[in-house]
């Protein structure tokens, strides 16, 4: 039984493996980013689980490298059962959540599509040799929920809300379609609650005044929600604790 997970590099990525790796010893994880190999929390993990955590050096936006990196870490056999995509930008250079609408960027909302939406795309589209069987699958993208339309009170965030909203809709769509082509699988949108990561790290204030979870608790919420989903659940947008989202 294989477990990849995209976003080994950041916090909720890495809490999601270690959780994984704490409780299931029949378990090993396939850890990916542009840089996992070089990640300082990443590699001890890897020594702290010999020969259990596999890390990949892959860019999600990069289809090539993505396909390249996979077939070299993936021998043909092997059977990966479980996906969880815990990749997303929010700020970073020429980046930052935009207040109004003279703040949006074409360029920067397009790099918010290719990690947020395009990524989760072109990882699952890059693993489906290794989904072509027939034992349960579990593909789960981190989404937030301010990609919910119907949940939208407060504006701004433009690209950060469209990608994750246009990743919802890839996972919506990847539910149908596995229903036909992988069964049995489940595929999920899920909330991840406010973390204290990279990502928030630039919002002090806003954090004050929200429930924050360290990327080990959320981690633990977030298995705990995926563990009591089936093929029946397939298609829906959870939050942490396993309350429905609107879309």
């Amino acid at each position: 039984m294989d477990t990849l997970v995209a976003g080994i590099s950041g916090g909720i990525g890495l809490a999601l493996a270690a959780h994984e790796l704490q409780r299931n010893p029949e378990t090993h994880v396939v850890g990916l980013s542009r840089n996992a190999s070089r990640n300082h929390e990443a590699c001890a993990l890897a020594e702290a689980f010999p020969g259990r955590l596999s890390l990949v050096d892959a860019d999600v936006a990069e289809r090539g490298t993505l396909d390249a990196a996979l077939s070299d870490h993936l021998p043909g056999d092997a059977r990966v059962t479980r996906i969880l995509y815990a990749v997303g930008v929010l700020h970073g250079e020429g980046l930052f959540p935009e207040k109004r609408l003279e703040d949006v960027d074409p360029e920067a909302m397009l790099q918010s599509y290719r990690v947020n939406t395009l990524g989760f795309l072109n990882t699952v589209q890059a693993l489906l040799p290794w989904l072509r069987h027939r034992d349960a699958k579990l593909i789960a993208a981190v989404s937030a929920k301010v990609g919910s339309i119907g949940d939208n009170s407060y504006g701004g965030w433009y690209g950060y809300r469209c990608s994750k909203a246009a990743l919802n809709m890839a996972v919506r769509n990847l539910a149908i379609e596995t229903q036909r082509r992988l069964r049995p699988a489940t595929v999920v949108a899920l909330h991840p609650g406010t973390t204290e990561t990279a990502l928030t790290a630039p919002f002090p204030q806003s954090l004050a005044h929200l429930k924050v979870h360290s990327p080990a608790d959320t981690a633990a919420n977030l298995w705990t929600v995926l563990d009591g989903l089936g093929p029946e659940d397939s298609g829906r947008f959870l939050s942490w604790d396993g309350s429905e989202l609107p879309w």
